[in-house]
């Protein structure tokens, strides 16, 4: 048989006094937590060089500011040489009267421009100019009310109609001294 001291030596545990439990216990909550700490430090103290991590640098901000349009002002004097019937269509007509988008005369297409060439210089000059329909208003853009309306001469006239060329704007008079 075995002796009582040495079958009770062989299951004791390394803590022998209740001072070694206190420390026990205190050290199985601090360490974990002291790891963890030291770990969120390691990862949020490395350079984020990942999507958004320039959203406070100065580029980015500024970017984020910028005004959302822009005032453009142009010269009323005229000084600014006037374009043809052909180089306004071809700049801003073309597009859908050259394929006859969305209920637009196609140009060149003598039944389709009939019965609107009926209508007149006046009336076809006051659609382009405000819209009708399908087609945004064409006056105050880039082009003069001249030179839409040279346009409309131009697309009138290779439809059938015989529309003369509007007369030239009177040059603005001197500003005064």
């Amino acid at each position: 048989m075995t002796d009582p001291q040495q079958q009770d030596a062989a299951h004791e545990g390394p803590i022998k006094t209740p001072r070694q439990l206190i420390w026990t216990v205190i050290a199985a909550f601090v360490v974990p937590i002291t790891i963890i700490v030291l770990l969120a430090n390691f990862v949020a103290a490395g350079d984020t060089s990942g999507a958004g991590s320039r959203a406070m640098s100065e580029e980015a901000i500024a970017q984020r500011i910028q005004p959302v349009g822009a005032v453009t002002l142009k010269d009323a004097s005229g000084a600014t040489a006037l374009r043809s019937g052909e180089q306004v269509y071809t700049a801003q007509c073309s597009a859908c009267h050259g394929a006859g988008l969305a209920g637009a005369p196609k140009f060149g297409d003598e039944a389709a421009w009939a019965p609107r060439i009926k209508t007149g210089f006046d009336a076809l000059v006051h659609s382009a100019l405000k819209g009708k329909g399908a087609m945004s208003p064409q006056g105050g853009g880039e082009f003069s009310d001249f030179e839409i309306g040279r346009a409309v001469v131009y697309m009138a006239n290779k439809g059938g109609a015989k529309f003369s060329e509007p007369a030239a704007p009177a040059a603005a008079a001197s500003a005064p001294k």
